[in-house]
């Protein structure tokens, strides 16, 4: 038999069309099928993916791909499917049904990778399961979240050295884009790594040009951007309302936008992404969700209206750009109150610990759970009724859900498509009787009991697909019998719907129980306060090279200038102007600029334009003539000939 790491450049071939990898990839891929624990360092749209996808199908068994992005595991799964791979999706949005299906496959069937959310390693069907699977690998996506030293620490992936003990001699591959050499050490340690191995690919993009534009019009910057960069972009904001009012601008000058955030329906976004895709819609306007697993190479921009939290963040987003090799934009737009807002920002990010507490409570108010209930439980989450109804702000209550999850009590998953849920709200006996009477229902009811267990003690997701299956109803009679079931007051009924689901993780505890280590909020505060300031010095850095500042942070020791970010280019425009600037073109500059506005006052900016030379010989050229005093200011800014004493000023 042909050993598996002969196979893997046909694999490449026949599964993705392609000939080569990347730099790094078949290192990573050759370490993994050597049985070697690896810790993978690669930026965003460095192809992540294949190396854990090309060794599985080079040999038998299965890839468990631990990721906390229930969107990018689904984005993921149908990709493999496309290209006529199996693989399934281990994620709260199936029934009870759905994942014994989808775990049985693994077990008894022909699936290659099963995509699972970290909370899911805990359940008993899966720890039942997996240790009867021909595991080969497991890969676990955004490592970061891992560490306690990183931005995004989640305590459900400490579990994945509880699962490498159950399947002794597969190797584990940690992938991230964001590693500091703290959050790498601490990833192997908890990961259990046999030896520390560490491979990691260049994070520079020598294609893509980092620029900040420090204004107070960003509309305006935005629109020239726009104009003069051909191609698609996208503009990331903060807000829901950012999203939409940008849009509005761009499509008011003429320029094909859409916008994209969560509070769109599943049919909408899909539409928009499609749009965009496919060239229709020129410039998506987005929050921070969109962009995981969007793999579109020819994007030309991405502009940031504000700062993010960390250059972990901005890297990413700005990655988006350029991944076809050509030449890209990321644009950081920086008005005079930023900062200010940056400031607003974090201490909105860490709220005061009682009142994490009190949203704690509020939190379990809102879902009907008393004291000593809800372990282990799942709810439906709306975090803008619940917002709306307890008077807070969306961003404080975002960030006490983050440090209540970083301390184990409860998991805020990303919103999805949300199957239906049903329970029974009348007594077994009430319900035969109505049964008897209602002879039209009846067989509906059977069928629902049938597939359904435990619908009488809590809400079970159903299928309304399957129900008409088994029925022999369509999918809308179906809908129609449960809105009639749920008007008598038989069963409470929850339609399907995109919602964030919220995981108790454990019972609810009281008030005076609730404890969040005071070393822990202050040590992930100051691991916020330290990310917000290393995004603001990017933001105010006008010396040292962008590319070489993100490769740094990023664990690149010596990196060399890019050459084409902002700083570069202003850098190599100034060596040009004093190269080329001889006595004699000084001179005749300074002549120039004298005739010029011995005809008439003009203001910087009409005086370059009139000019046409580089701005920055005409800047020295003018603070020559200021400094001789042959040019003077006036008080409305304007440049004029000075006045003599015997000279009348020639502004008047």
């Amino acid at each position: 038999m042909e050993p598996a790491s002969d196979k893997i450049y046909d694999t490449l071939k026949r599964h993705w069309g392609f000939t080569e990898f990347r730099p790094v990839q078949e290192e990573i891929i050759r370490s993994v099928l050597e049985g070697r624990d690896t810790l993978a360092l690669m930026p965003t749209g460095g192809g992540k993916s294949l190396t854990y996808q090309v060794p599985t199908l080079a040999r038998p068994g299965l890839c468990i791909v631990v990721t906390p992005l229930i969107a990018l595991m689904k984005d993921q799964v149908d990709r493999l499917r496309a290209r006529r791979i199996a693989a399934v999706a281990i994620h709260s949005g199936l029934s009870p049904r759905q994942i014994d299906i989808a775990l049985d496959n693994c077990v008894y069937g022909d699936v290659k990778f099963l995509y699972v959310a970290p909370e899911r390693l805990a359940t008993e069907a899966f720890r039942l399961r997996v240790v009867r699977m021909n595991v080969s690998l497991l890969a676990v996506d955004e490592a970061h979240c891992i560490s306690q030293w990183g931005y995004d620490f989640r305590p459900s992936y400490l579990r994945i050295a509880e699962l490498r003990e159950k399947l002794p001699g597969v190797p584990v591959l940690a992938l991230t884009a964001s590693a500091t050499k703290p959050v790498a050490d601490d990833i192997m340690r908890h990961l259990k790594f046999a030896e520390p191995h560490i491979l990691r690919s260049s994070f520079a993009r020598p294609n893509l040009s980092y620029s900040v534009r420090r204004t107070d019009d960003k509309n305006g910057q935005l629109l020239r951007l726009v104009h003069n960069v051909p191609g698609s972009g996208i503009v990331y904001t903060r807000t829901r309302e950012g999203t939409e009012q940008t849009a509005d601008f761009l499509r008011q000058e003429g320029v094909p936008a859409a916008a994209y955030h969560g509070g769109l329906g599943h049919a909408e976004r899909a539409l928009r992404q499609e749009e965009w895709l496919s060239g229709k819609v020129r410039v998506m306007v987005a929050t921070n969700a969109f962009g995981m697993g969007i793999d579109k190479p020819d994007v030309r921009f991405v502009v940031h209206y504000a700062m993010c939290d960390s250059l972990e963040s901005y890297y990413q987003e700005a990655g988006r750009a350029g991944r076809d090799g050509a030449r890209a934009y990321a644009l950081l737009l920086v008005a005079s109150d930023d900062s200010d807002r940056i400031a607003r920002r974090f201490e909105q990010e860490f709220p005061p610990l009682e009142k994490v507490k009190d949203i704690y409570e509020s939190v379990c108010s809102y879902l009907q759970v008393g004291v000593g209930d809800g372990g282990e439980a799942s709810f439906l989450f709306n975090i803008h009724d619940f917002c709306a109804r307890e008077h807070l702000y969306s961003g404080t209550v975002l960030s006490a859900l983050k440090l209540l999850q970083q301390n184990g009590y409860m998991t805020l998953t990303d919103a999805q498509e949300n199957p239906a849920r049903v329970m029974f709200c009348v007594s077994r006996d009430e319900l035969y009787k109505l049964r008897v009477q209602r002879d039209e229902l009846d067989h509906f009811i059977r069928t629902l009991l049938r597939l359904y267990n435990g619908v009488f003690t809590e809400f079970r997701p159903i299928d309304e697909g399957e129900l008409a299956t088994w029925s022999g109803y369509t999918v809308q009679r179906v809908k129609e019998l449960l809105k009639r079931l749920w008007q008598l007051r038989v069963i409470r009924y929850i339609p399907s719907n995109r919602s964030p689901i919220l995981f108790l993780n454990e019972e609810r505890l009281p008030r005076a129980d609730l404890y969040i280590a005071p070393e822990t909020y202050q040590r992930r505060q100051q691991l916020m306060r330290e990310r917000f300031e290393q995004m603001v010095a990017y933001a105010a850095n006008d010396d040292e090279c962008r590319g070489a500042v993100l490769e740094k942070y990023f664990g690149e020791g010596d990196p060399a200038p890019c050459g084409v970010c902002d700083v570069c280019l202003a850098r190599k425009r100034a060596a040009k102007a004093s190269a080329g600037a001889s006595d004699a073109d000084a001179a005749a500059l300074r002549e120039s600029i004298l005739q010029r506005l011995a005809e008439s006052p003009a203001d910087p900016r009409q005086l370059a334009a009139d000019m046409a030379c580089p701005p920055e010989r005409l800047a020295g050229a003018v603070r020559e003539l200021l400094a001789e005093r042959a040019v003077r200011t006036s008080p409305d800014g304007c440049l004029a000939l000075s006045g003599g004493p015997d000279n009348p000023d020639p502004v008047k």
